[in-house]
């Protein structure tokens, strides 16, 4: 099954329920919101799905999944990481979402919306560490429509200029340049960085 169709078979539901599981529990670190998102929003460039549709849903469902994230590391955050940590969760990814805290404050609940692993972890980790509730409810609602409708604008907007019924030959190669561009530094670091000279 083509990713086309995949999306088009779980529809707007698929696409709201992955983007609120990837908030809301650890598993979640697994889904590719980015590489999600972006397609959608190429797909409702060419009128397979309605932008203002798709957008309220994905931005509420970004937002929820945040909530529901935050509520679990408040009551279960150290069960979790006892059982999980080295598994699931890496303890390298743990250590960056710390230093993000000590450098930006409750703003890393923006940022992190930006950024893969700590999407799912920072607001688990805020709940766990017990960051005030209110800032963290106004930074995950910022986040939130920077995100989830930021990156399907960037794909509507490309979609709309992609010749109709050309979808098939595009949308594989530009998600594969989208994987490519969020891996890059991640793989720059493990492989090339720490060779010596």
């Amino acid at each position: 099954m083509d990713m086309i169709t995949l999306l088009k078979t779980f529809g707007y539901a698929g696409v709201w329920t992955a983007l609120f599981i990837e908030g809301a529990f650890i598993f979640g670190i697994f889904l590719p919101g980015d590489t999600l998102l972006f397609p959608i929003g190429i797909l409702a460039g060419q009128d397979v799905f309605n932008l203002w549709i798709m957008l309220p849903g994905c931005f509420i469902s970004a937002f929820l999944g945040n909530l529901a994230g935050y509520e679990i590391g408040k009551r279960w955050g150290p069960k979790i990481l006892e059982k999980y940590e080295g598994k699931i969760i890496k303890k390298a990814h743990l250590e960056k979402c710390h230093e993000f805290f000590e450098k930006y404050g409750t703003f890393t609940v923006v940022i992190s919306r930006f950024i893969h692993f700590a999407r799912t972890l920072v607001p688990f980790m805020a709940g766990m560490t017990g960051m005030p509730y209110k800032p963290f409810v106004i930074y995950s609602a910022v986040g939130a429509l920077l995100w989830a409708t930021g990156v399907p604008l960037l794909g509507y907007f490309l979609g709309s200029i992609i010749p109709a019924g050309s979808i098939d030959k595009y949308l594989l190669p530009i998600i594969g340049v989208v994987i490519l561009l969020v891996a890059a530094k991640p793989l720059y670091k493990k492989f090339i960085a720490k060779k010596p000279l």
